[in-house]
């Protein structure tokens, strides 16, 4: 093939590719979905085009670097930060719904290997689509934005070893037991190599390289991409997918304190190959194989866009002590089959695990979830009480708090309800901080008829309080800002933070709300003290006690 018709075929993808974006940003449709769109109106509408080798090659390129962009955001820091919830509920998630949809597949008459790959491929959720509409709607600092979040970095990383599965099944080359085995020792013998070097280049080599380099902001961004391809290369001599190459490149480099810089600049060159991809994947698709896979897309959908949210509402997260309007809306926005469903299936299909028709299948349960779920989290305000509400007709698999009126133990329905905009809450005390000293608080003010809101980013921590609570760092705020802080009456930290302490003395203070600060230390006061603190709890039993005689007395503090 002539380069002139490797340029030719490129340009009617970009051309296309820009078409479609532009026809379905005001349908709100998700890139993915236009792009794809975009490559079945090049290749099965119209026949305009083939894939060539050298279109393959750019739509490769593509995936190495969305997985080199995923890695940057992987610092230890953030893994870290996913904490206890996401790691569970990501991995009860995945496992429920590959039973389910593998239970389903065999219904529906496919074989089991089939039925594995689908159960394993729909299993995962989009992190693209899902951060940019959290982004879209400024809730990626919401309670259900970072639990999202986090459940989507425990999948990215599930991914990489199952690409590595699959590569090693295609390494196999038959699929007689000895064979598979064998292919699969070697690709997690190799995936081992590659992580071990990997992180050694992370804690020595690459922080005193890319300090030097760092002075040139071009050559950061070209050292990034050399860094990428040197581990492409290395992964492809270790028989290796390239995704987990480029993956182990962007992890190994968001060790560093560049990884912003970096990302930002590599996101537009993604950005560019990442859409040859997916029109590549459209052309791919064959329209003759959609007559026969409508049923089965249609169930997968269905499955996805339903049984994803009530699974996180009704059995996963108000479990793991999220409240059921948070609980709804992290369903919602995970409610879609993921970009790596299609990256899987195209390297299924180029070893020969899978055919056109599984191909097809998937392609076309992206596009209905996708596409679907974009309006469902557009519309989530409305559509999370009709999960609520549906949620509640089986109630034997709800948490006891979720069936009761809000008289209880965790607080009242109106506020769970309204999951991220506690509007129903005025002239109620926020005490933020659930350790010893928070509880007793709570549980007292309570008890003197205060309108208690507690928060905590612990969900253990919040069980068994007899007030409102609310899960969440309250150091972000929207945190606050779904805690009411505009309406309080008073806000009270009780945390051993300096750093927070400080941090939400300065938010109270410059809306006008009084706020009384646990100062663990001495040497805290004259800051505190300087940033308007309205009480102090110096003396920590004293303090509680005459915070507690000033708001039962006065309302709060005198002026």
């Amino acid at each position: 093939m002539s380069d002139v018709t490797v340029l030719r075929d490129l340009g009617f993808i970009i051309l296309a590719a820009a078409l479609f974006s532009v026809i379905a940003r005001p349908a709100r449709i998700p890139s993915i979905v236009a792009y794809i769109l975009a490559g079945l109106a090049l290749g099965p509408v119209t026949g305009i085009l083939s894939v060539s080798d050298a279109v393959h090659l750019a739509s490769e390129i593509g995936i190495a670097l969305l997985l080199f962009l995923v890695g940057l955001e992987l610092s230890l820091d953030k893994v870290k930060d996913v904490g206890k919830l996401a790691f569970s509920a990501g991995s009860f998630q995945m496992a429920i719904t590959a039973v389910v949809v593998f239970l389903v597949s065999v219904v529906l008459g496919f074989s089991k290997a089939d039925a594995f790959f689908l159960a394993v491929a729909l299993s995962f959720s989009s992190t693209v689509v899902v951060v940019k509409l959290l982004a879209q709607r400024g809730e990626l600092d919401s309670v259900h934005g970072r639990g999202s979040v986090g459940i989507l970095l425990v999948q990215d990383l599930v991914v990489i070893v199952v690409l590595t599965f699959v590569a090693g099944l295609g390494r196999g080359g038959t699929l007689e037991l000895g064979e598979v085995l064998r292919g699969l020792a070697a690709a997690f013998a190799g995936m081992t190599v590659l992580l071990v070097a990997a992180a050694g280049a992370a804690r020595w080599l690459l922080p005193p390289l890319f300090r030097w380099i760092a002075r040139s902001p071009e050559a950061l961004f070209i050292w990034a991409l050399a860094w990428c391809f040197i581990l492409i290369e290395a992964a492809a001599l270790l028989s290796l997918s390239l995704e987990m190459g480029a993956f182990l490149a962007g992890m190994s480099l968001a060790q560093l304190p560049y990884s912003h810089e970096m990302r930002r600049r590599v996101e537009p060159l993604m950005n560019f190959f990442v859409a040859v991809f997916f029109v590549t994947l459209g052309v791919q698709m064959n329209l003759a194989d959609l007559e026969s896979i409508w049923v089965p897309a249609l169930a997968f959908s269905t499955l996805t866009l339903v049984g994803k949210p009530l699974l996180f509402l009704l059995l996963i997260l108000p479990r793991l002590g999220m409240d059921q309007g948070s609980s709804a809306r992290v369903g919602i926005t995970l409610a879609q089959s993921s970009e790596f469903s299609f990256i899987l299936a195209a390297l299924a299909f180029s070893v020969g695990l899978i055919d056109s028709e599984m191909l097809a299948l998937l392609g076309l349960v992206g596009l209905l979830t996708m596409g679907a779920s974009s309006y469902m989290v557009l519309f989530m305000d409305t559509l999370a009480p009709k999960f609520l509400a549906l949620a509640r007709r089986v109630p034997r698999l709800l948490p006891r708090e979720a069936e009761e009126d809000g008289s209880g133990s965790g607080g009242t329905a109106e506020l769970k309800e309204s999951g991220t905009k506690a509007h129903v809450l005025s002239g109620h005390i926020i005490i933020v901080g659930m350790n010893s000293l928070g509880r007793r608080l709570a549980r007292d003010l309570t008890q003197r008829n205060e309108t208690v809101l507690a928060v905590d980013s612990d969900p253990r921590k919040l069980r068994d309080l007899p007030c409102e609570t609310l899960m969440g760092n309250a150091e972000y705020l929207s945190v606050l800002r779904e805690a009411g802080l505009e309406r309080a009456r008073l806000l009270i930290s009780a945390l051993n933070i300096e750093e927070a302490n400080s941090l939400l003395t300065h938010r109270a203070r410059s809306r006008g709300v009084p706020v009384s600060v646990h100062a663990f230390e001495a040497s805290h006061v004259p800051e505190l003290q300087a940033l308007g603190a309205d009480h102090l709890m110096v003396a920590r039993d004293l303090g509680a006690e005459r915070l507690l005689e000033a708001v039962q007395k006065h309302g709060a503090f005198q002026p």
